[in-house]
């Protein structure tokens, strides 16, 4: 929690009165009180942390799995065991939603989804130039550190990006469609690249909106599910940087 130290007696005033100095590098955003600021912050710091765990556990999995060649070869040598890995993250997402507030269930359920995930992502990385995957985890770290910077900054000025939610959404349904059509329909290359830099655009979008909604609109209780979005859009983000180097290569 931040503290208040050296205020004058307006400042502790205007907070008696549930205000805070605009100009504090500490707010949120414009009406919020201080309670709830101090509150909020709190949420958000739990949040990252979380999330910082899973980005260092899907890292150490993937490193197992890359330099691991026995790992690397039974995956990819069993199309069952790939294929279930790939499902398991979508069937862990209803009991990860279903006990997301009862501890300690929803971080056994966060890890199992997080490992799981992290061994395809890991196969994918395998299956890439190191050189390459090293771009895109870079790549990735600076989109994600710029986009998260100016949800925050735009947020405090008191800009929204709720009207996202709609546009977000509808935008992925034919980004999944289409991914799907293209498994009976290849496209050619350059389809291939403009649909990467579609899908990196739709998920920088889902960085800023679920970072937007962790600043005003998740509940004290969403730690769990508020870090799952932003995982998903920081993994998805990666994948689809990672895939636009290998069709560059």
């Amino acid at each position: 929690m931040y503290g208040f130290t050296g205020i004058s007696s307006g400042d502790a005033s205007a907070m008696k009165n549930g205000d805070i100095d605009l100009e504090s590098g500490d707010v949120l955003y414009p009406g919020i009180g201080c309670g709830e600021n101090q509150l909020r912050w709190g949420f958000i710091r739990k949040v990252y942390g979380i999330l910082s765990a899973q980005i260092l556990l899907t890292t150490a999995i993937s490193a197992v799995t890359v330099l691991y060649a026995p790992i690397n070869d039974l995956l990819r040598g069993n199309s069952g065991l790939l294929l279930f890995l790939i499902f398991t993250p979508f069937i862990l997402l209803w009991p990860l939603h279903v006990y997301q507030q009862r501890h300690p269930l929803n971080f056994i359920f966060l890890a199992l989804f997080t490992a799981s995930l992290s061994l395809t992502v890991g196969v994918s990385c395998a299956n890439t130039e190191g050189t390459i995957v090293l771009e895109a985890l870079i790549l990735t770290s600076a989109v994600v550190s710029a986009l998260t910077g100016y949800t925050f900054w735009a947020a405090k000025k008191g800009k929204d990006f709720s009207y996202l939610g709609p546009i977000l959404f509808t935008s992925l349904f034919v980004l999944l469609l289409t991914g799907f059509i293209q498994i009976f329909f290849p496209f050619g290359s350059t389809s291939v690249a403009i649909y990467s830099a579609i899908s990196a655009i739709i998920f920088s979008g889902y960085i800023v909106y679920d970072t937007d909604n962790l600043i005003k609109r998740f509940t004290y209780d969403e730690y769990i599910w508020a870090s799952v979005t932003l995982y998903l859009d920081v993994l998805n983000l990666f994948l689809t940087i990672l895939r636009m180097l290998k069709q560059d290569n």
